[in-house]
């Protein structure tokens, strides 16, 4: 005799917690398998977990080179020919592993300089 799922789920639905329990605590002894394990296991749970780390890239300077060099040195605490170089060199690291908020701060205040701001 086959039984279908729709009578399976139907059957589980009629039982109390506790013989709910008892029934995953029989199928993970039978088949050798954890319930747990399985809800985390996998891809689709690592990209469910929410990045906490974030980089902020500077894309371009804009039109204002010097703005972006002050703005630059005062993010970052680099020195006038430091913040320059960096500066230059766009597109360029200017902070890793900041906080969202912190990187969400650092872009407004470098777009409004006229500079291309990227986090990732």
């Amino acid at each position: 005799m086959s039984v279908s799922k729709d009578q399976i789920l139907d059957a589980i639905a009629e039982m109390s917690v506790m013989d709910v329990v008892a029934l995953v605590e029989a199928m993970e002894e039978k088949f050798g398998v954890t319930a747990a394990a399985a809800m985390v296991a996998g891809p689709a749970a690592e990209a469910a977990e929410e990045k906490t780390e974030f980089d902020v890239v500077l894309a371009s300077f804009g039109a204002n080179k010097v703005a972006a060099i002050k703005a630059v040195r005062g993010a970052t605490g680099l020195g006038l020919k430091e913040a320059k170089a960096m500066v230059e060199s766009a597109p360029v690291a200017l902070k890793e592993g900041v906080t969202k908020e912190e990187a969400e701060a650092l872009k407004t205040d470098l777009e409004a300089i006229g500079a291309t701001i990227e986090i990732k």
